[in-house]
């Protein structure tokens, strides 16, 4: 299968993800056993994967849309 673009194969993409499933588990957690603190670390958590997965587009370690672009002229 052929391997595409456009899909998240990107370091950025990949550390936004990540951080956001670990806020994610924090917030069910917290939600579950009634935490209030665990709750507020998974939405800070999230914030930050948000914020961390833009940062790393604009320092240029997402996808490169050149690429993109040229792959789906092809």
């Amino acid at each position: 299968m052929e391997d595409e673009f456009g899909h998240g194969h990107s370091v950025a993409a990949w550390v936004g993800v990540g951080i956001l499933i670990v806020g994610s588990t924090f917030i069910a957690v917290g939600q579950f056993f009634t935490i209030m603190w665990c709750t507020w670390l998974g939405v800070v958590l999230c914030v930050v994967g948000l914020i961390a997965w833009v940062a790393m587009n604009v320092a240029g370690y997402g996808e490169d849309m050149h690429a993109v672009k040229d792959h789906e002229n092809a």
